[in-house]
């Protein structure tokens, strides 16, 4: 959820700052219950039926972390921010759910231990996005998915990853890719909006 990494094309952050006030966004807080629900249909439809593994990059404050493990799932959470990660920690508290410092682009867990790997508005920033996919692919088990929410924001200056760019950088590396286009749903983000949002499913 944070927009992790270091790329030129980023604006650089300090998201230990603007952790005390990142869930002030209706899509980062989920504190309205409409748009908390809003993510959580989706999220059910996304993530596997059965219970599962999942890591939840650029975890955040953990909102989505909070609503995979109320769907029953095992959550690793990964973020840079460790103020971020406190108040995830906080936020899962008695959860089935770990929270690490780290880099979204190279998380500290071993590979082929999880089923999804969940990642909201982070790719856009890191540097080397090709790479970055390919590793995130090792972490998956066999028949693992990557759930990737991105999009392109700002009219003058946009910054973000289209979809079509996206689902290029996915062809080589995973046989089956869903895109979703997300701007056409203003529960998910509190408010309408009119640039390029989306998710996509990317299943081995």
């Amino acid at each position: 959820m944070t927009h992790d990494g270091d790329d030129t094309t980023a604006p650089r952050t300090d998201w230990d700052a603007a952790a005390a006030t990142f869930d002030d966004e209706p899509d980062h807080g989920l504190r309205d219950p409409e748009v908390r629900r809003a993510w959580a249909d989706r999220l059910r439809t996304w993530l596997p039926d059965r219970r599962g593994d999942v890591l939840d990059l650029g975890c955040g404050t953990g909102s989505l972390s909070l609503l995979a493990a109320e769907q029953g799932h095992r959550v690793t959470g990964v973020d840079r921010s460790p103020a971020m990660i406190g108040l995830a920690r906080a936020k899962l508290a008695g959860r089935d759910a770990a929270f690490l410092v780290g880099d979204a682009a190279v998380p500290p867990v071993g590979e082929e231990r999880f089923d999804v790997v969940l990642v909201r508005h982070v790719l856009w920033a890191l540097p080397g996005p090709e790479r970055v996919l390919r590793h995130w692919r090792g972490l998956l088990r066999p028949g693992g998915r990557l759930v990737l929410v991105e999009g392109v924001w700002g009219s003058v200056s946009p910054v973000g990853i289209s979809a079509e760019r996206l689902a290029g950088l996915l062809a080589p590396l995973v046989p089956d890719v869903c895109l979703e286009h997300l701007s056409g749903d203003p529960r998910l983000w509190g408010k309408e909006v009119d640039d390029e949002r989306y998710a996509v499913v990317a299943r081995l």
